[in-house]
């Protein structure tokens, strides 16, 4: 065991769980209607503590698990099996390495969450979570990161899927189940009200950025030099794509918002995701650059070409960005072009079966849709009992 490295990954674990809460809780918080904010808090919430203790149960297992199978690691860790105080993952404690996965394994369903707010079951947001995180997440977590069929040695040869901290295992998953849900959901009755609180946006959007640090930082898994770049590029991808954002939107409307200069930060964060073990900040500037206005338009075509109802954009944030950055590796020289499109391709479509078969399965059993006496009096009151303010809009 390495104690620098420990302590290291101890911090970054504190903060990718901070990315969910409260970050990720009050970025999309403040973006919906009023009457729907605790419900958005709740739903975060409620998943990551059940993605807790499903990873303890079983998902860890999946992922990192003993087994010899490339498309999954096994039920050999279901609790932690064999797993002590003094066994090591590299040169870290292998229960700090579980905990540090633990928490990729809480956002990457709540990113969903962004797509269906304000018109969801309860129930089915839980179920479809579980069971989207242990049969679709955590198997990918295995082929990329577990030593599996898209690593290095896998069905694309010696080099294998390069994917540093999540544009495929968490961005694009998430990005392609968040459209699923959303189409089968259908669009909201109110779609045209304004963020409620973009105070709270910008305070999420921060909580998220510096969260982020932990996210690529961390996924060094050392104190070390690596983990240092990592953070660095993933400091300049996001003040560059906050930058570039606000421009195009000053450009196209005449006026640069709040709301979206953040929103263009979570872009750059999401973009350089992937390639921030691999890419110098010049680098990292270009990804961000670009990002700015490619998730931006990305957004438009969703909205008002696609006219599907990806609620607060998670698709075109978080999937596109991710896989733009993914693509970057290629580009920039980093990683196989024939590995970075063939584990965009099998991770798309493997996620886009399971997450169309879960929406089908977990409707049958808690209703997808809550009634239109619900959307329209709010989820807060409906779903909860409570609401966050006194004067409701």
């Amino acid at each position: 065991m390495n104690g620098a490295d420990t302590a290291w990954i101890i911090v970054a674990t504190a903060l990718v769980l901070f990315m969910t809460l409260p970050g990720l809780a009050l970025f999309y918080g403040g973006l919906v209607r009023a009457r729907n904010v605790l419900s958005v808090f709740m739903q975060c919430y409620a998943i990551a503590c059940l993605m807790s203790v499903l990873w303890l149960v079983a998902g860890y297992s999946i992922a990192f698990g003993g087994g010899t199978s490339g498309l999954w690691g096994g039920l050999d860790k279901m609790f932690l099996a064999g797993v002590t105080a003094d066994s090591l993952s590299g040169t870290l404690p292998e229960v700090l390495f579980f905990a540090f996965q633990m928490t990729f394994a809480i956002i990457t369903p709540a990113l969903i969450v962004g797509a269906y707010v304000e018109r969801i079951g309860f129930g089915f947001v839980l179920l479809f979570s579980a069971l989207w995180m242990l049969i679709c997440y955590a198997p990918v977590v295995h082929w990329i990161w577990g030593g599996g069929m898209l690593a290095d040695g896998g069905i694309f040869g010696d080099v294998g899927a390069r994917d540093f901290a999540g544009g495929i295992v968490v961005h694009e998953t998430a990005g392609l189940a968040a459209l699923v849900v959303a189409y089968f959901l259908g669009p909201r009755r109110h779609t045209t009200t304004p963020p409620h609180n973009p105070t709270f946006v910008m305070i999420g959007a921060s909580m998220l950025w510096v969260g982020w640090f932990g996210f690529n930082g961390g996924s060094q898994l050392a104190a070390d030099g690596g983990a240092a770049m990592a953070m660095t590029v993933t400091h300049i991808s996001a003040a560059t794509a906050s930058l570039t954002w606000a421009l195009w939107e000053r450009i196209k409307y005449g006026k640069a918002s709040l709301v979206g200069t953040v929103t263009g930060t979570i872009a750059g964060l999401a973009s350089i995701t992937p390639a921030s073990g691999f890419v110098g900040p010049v680098e990292a500037l270009i990804i961000g650059a670009i990002a700015g206005v490619l998730c931006q338009e990305a957004v438009n075509v969703i909205r008002n070409v696609v006219k599907l109802d990806d609620t607060l954009d998670v698709f075109a944030v978080h999937g596109v960005g991710g896989i733009f950055g993914t693509i970057m590796i290629a580009v920039l020289g980093q990683g196989s072009w024939v590995a970075q499109l063939g584990s965009l391709a099998v991770v798309g479509a493997f996620t886009l079966v399971v997450s169309i078969a879960l929406v089908k399965l977990v409707a049958l059993i808690a209703p997808l849709r809550v009634s239109e006496e619900a959307e329209v009096n709010g989820l807060d009151l409906e779903a909860h009992g409570e609401r966050a303010y006194d004067i409701v809009s």
